[in-house]
């Protein structure tokens, strides 16, 4: 199933989509097609980002970002990829971080490996 939405809050498993509840028992994966201002969510499966991003924070899933990040993106477990550049900051507490265009920010893993 797909929702679509301008504001979208992801708390203790709870979906919440322009002011409305979303009711699933499914993996939660999350999909923006185009640039992204802020996201934070505390779990989900993936989040996959289809234009830049500014601000961006999980506690649990994988992020890949197609574009660049301007500011930050902050997970406390899963792995990060950034197809673009990256200006801001980057940190997770575990797991492997790539970055495939340049770097000019800080990147930090307290468990995994950077790649540039």
């Amino acid at each position: 199933m797909s929702y679509n939405g301008n504001n979208i809050t992801i708390t203790n498993g709870e979906i919440i989509i322009d002011g409305k509840k979303i009711t699933t028992d499914k993996i939660i994966n999350i999909q923006v097609e185009g640039n992204l201002n802020e996201l934070k969510v505390d779990m989900c499966e993936k989040v996959t980002i289809n234009g830049e991003v500014n601000n961006l924070s999980t506690m649990s899933g994988d992020v890949e970002v197609k574009g660049d990040i301007e500011k930050y993106i902050k997970t406390q477990s899963g792995d990060v990829t950034i197809n673009g550049g990256v200006i801001g900051d980057i940190g997770t507490m575990s797991g492997d971080v790539t970055v495939k265009g340049e770097l000019h920010g800080n990147v930090k893993t307290m468990s995994g490996d950077i790649n540039n």
